[in-house]
């Protein structure tokens, strides 16, 4: 069940919000719920990818095992080409 809640825009942003509401025949409340889903579901995405990123790189450091920038590399230019490669192998 949704709640009311406030927020305090200035009449800039106010005025910036009437007028796409208007353009794409929605409702300025409609617009800022929007606005303000699609940046959570960012910032969630961004917050999983950073965890992510400093639990491969505590991984890394535990264990050495890794694939090169080269072999990477190597193995994304090949794709979609009919001698695609597989991926690399990590190693340490």
């Amino acid at each position: 069940m949704a709640s009311a809640t406030s927020i305090k825009l200035d009449e800039d942003m106010k005025g910036r919000v009437r007028k796409l509401a208007e353009v794409r025949q929605r409702s300025p409340h409609w617009i800022m719920r929007e606005a303000i889903a699609q940046y959570v579901e960012r910032e969630e995405q961004r917050e999983a990818l950073r965890r992510d990123t400093l639990q491969a790189w505590e991984e890394f450091q535990e264990t050495g095992v890794h694939a090169t920038a080269e072999e990477v590399e190597r193995w994304l230019q090949s794709w979609g080409g009919d001698d695609e490669l597989p991926a690399p192998e990590c190693h340490k």
